[in-house]
């Protein structure tokens, strides 16, 4: 009998598991796939380890959401790359987006206009970003159920702060037009592609305080592990397995039955045992092997966000140094055209490992990841598969040359990934990854909660709040870990954080 099972070991799974682990409590994770990494993970070949997902790890310094988990479980500090920032290449202009605020707020008016409007709306953001990057840190919980959740959430917000909250009902649209600059081109597509990575939303849906947070991550770091998102994963795995966590990989869960103390996992390795359980795989596969109770609960959310999913088109190259030596950062992001939609193409994210990554990389060469967004239903009913997952790749590439004009001439590796392949790896329905995509009606206080109300099961990851990306998922992990831990010490006050001592047996 364990005293928690946590299904998938994504980031939000293993971080719930480390930080349940570290404060004594019993776990076991199940992970359908070969090792640890969900849509965060990676693959090798031929030498190169190329991240599927997510290619930085977001605000893992000291004092951000990623810099506590690992203080929390005693892990040390990643080792890696801090990137300074990556550069957006518009269809007429290039804008660096620094890491470094001052240099950031010089950039953005000297490339994006520096009128009145566009210095109060900057100043607008910042205002919203600060605010709610430090209620994210200090622990804020949505969606706000009960009293205890709404104090807990004035404590993180600050009640100086409170009036801010009137803003939980604007988009990012609804701002611009508020300072006047919703038909700004250029600055409308750099916020707009910037969203779109980060809330997979468009400008006009996704909700402003969501927004604002996604086009200041830089400004709360970004940090690429030395080998990818291999190197993150080993550590984290190794550091849980010593912590003495259990993790069963290649490990389907097929059915859970049971209650809180009494849990039943049933599983392609036989039956587990366990007092609670943590769903870390998308709400939809949840309610394929969770009790009853549970699949109820879901349905309403999984009818309201079936049609607000969607996926990403990645390219997979392995090059020789030279291909993409001549850049200062080794981040880029491409917008193609302003009067064409995003996805596709337009609007595409280039990766490249660090010089000198071995990890990554054979010597003399690096991995690159080109990535973009897509819609579902295309890659349901394409008739040619083969032929459109082909040319869909070689256009990535061909654009990818405005920064790299060599790029893929000499490539080792060239492969492609379509929502067709992460259904095929990853299990997800249709390949939709990366959670749905926000807005005012499917995030915040209308978000899918940890707590469904099914006594001892709990969720977490990209289908629950605050949503995608690795730091969310982070946080995600931090809140469910303080309601397990709550849940095993009931004379403990509900208004009190729960830190326990670590390696202390509950």
């Amino acid at each position: 009998m364990f005293d928690v099972v946590i299904v998938g070991a994504g980031i939000a799974g293993m971080s719930t598991a480390a930080r349940l682990q570290a404060q004594g409590l019993s776990t076991i994770i199940f992970e359908s796939h070969s090792h640890a990494g969900g849509c965060a993970g990676y693959y090798r070949r031929r030498g190169f380890s190329f991240d599927v997902g997510a290619t930085t790890l977001v605000d893992f310094e000291a004092g951000g959401v990623g810099g506590e988990l690992l203080e929390s479980i005693g892990m040390p500090p990643i080792q890696g790359e801090a990137l300074p920032g990556y550069v957006a290449w518009l269809p007429d202009r290039k804008v660096t987006l620094y890491r470094d605020h001052a240099r950031w707020s010089a950039e953005r008016l000297a490339s994006l206009g520096d009128s009145a409007a566009h210095r109060a709306l900057w100043l607008f953001l910042d205002k919203i970003s600060d605010v709610f990057w430090q209620a994210s840190r200090r622990g804020i919980k949505l969606p706000m159920r009960n009293p205890v959740d709404i104090f807990a959430a004035v404590r993180a917000l600050h009640p100086a702060h409170l009036p801010l909250a009137r803003y939980m009902n604007w988009t990012m649209g609804d701002a611009l037009r508020a300072f006047g600059l919703r038909d700004d081109k250029p600055l409308v597509a750099l916020l707009s592609m910037l969203i779109e990575d980060t809330v997979h939303s468009t400008l006009d849906a996704a909700p402003l305080i969501n927004a604002a947070l996604g086009i200041t991550i830089r400004g709360a770091g970004l940090s690429r592990h030395r080998g990818g998102m291999r190197g993150f994963w080993q550590r984290l795995s190794a550091h849980y397995r010593a912590l003495g966590g259990e993790m069963r990989v290649g490990c389907r869960v097929e059915r859970i039955e049971g209650q809180r103390g009494n849990f039943t996992l049933r599983t392609q390795r036989g039956d587990f045992q366990a007092a609670q359980v943590v769903s870390a795989i998308p709400a939809a596969l949840t309610a394929q092997i969770a009790p009853n109770g549970v699949v109820q609960a879901l349905k309403p959310y999984l009818e309201r966000d079936k049609a607000a999913q969607g996926s990403a088109i990645v390219v997979f190259l392995g090059v020789p140094e030279s291909e993409v030596a001549d850049q200062e950062f080794t981040h880029h992001q491409l917008f193609q055209n302003y009067s064409q939609p995003l996805g596709n193409g337009n609007n595409m994210f280039i990766s490249v490992s660090a010089p000198g990554d071995t990890d990554s990389a054979p010597a003399g060469h690096r991995a690159v990841m080109i990535s973009t967004h897509c819609e579902l239903e295309p890659w349901r009913s394409t008739t040619d598969y083969p032929a459109a997952k082909q040319a869909i790749g070689d256009q990535l590439v061909q654009l990818a040359r405005r920064v790299y004009p060599q790029l893929g001439e000499k490539a080792l590796i060239y492969e492609i990934a379509t929502p067709r392949t992460y259904e095929k790896f990853t299990g997800r329905p249709g390949g939709a990854v990366g959670g749905v995509r926000q807005s005012l009606s499917n995030s915040n206080q209308h978000a899918l909660p940890h707590d469904l109300g099914i006594p001892g099961f709990w969720m977490v990851g990209d289908s629950t709040w605050p949503g995608l990306g690795t730091v969310a998922c982070v946080l995600g992990s931090r809140i469910v870990a303080e309601g397990v831990l709550g849940s095993q010490c009931p004379i403990r006050s509900r208004f009190q954080s729960f830190e326990l001592p670590r390696q202390r047996r509950i």
